[in-house]
């Protein structure tokens, strides 16, 4: 199954989140690539962020985004 545009941002973003605490979030401004902002609300609306701009991840997203950063570092090992 070929990964969408759409979902591709949607990794983007998760992976952009520091796992090691819960504490800290991020802020996409409305200023950002359409793209970001629009794979942001998506993942709000998923359940995975707290705020339509970012915010912290639920912890739906926690595991998602432990997948995405596994799925990463298997695919740029050597």
């Amino acid at each position: 199954m070929p990964i969408s545009e759409s979902v591709a941002d949607e990794l983007s973003i998760l992976i952009r989140y520091n796992l090691d605490t819960n504490h800290q979030g991020i802020k996409v401004h409305s200023s950002a690539d359409a793209r970001v902002v629009e794979a942001t609300k998506r993942l709000h609306q998923k359940g995975l962020i707290t705020q339509e701009d970012g915010g912290y991840l639920t912890d739906l997203g926690i595991e998602a985004a432990k997948h995405a950063d596994a799925l990463l570092c298997i695919l740029s090992s050597n």
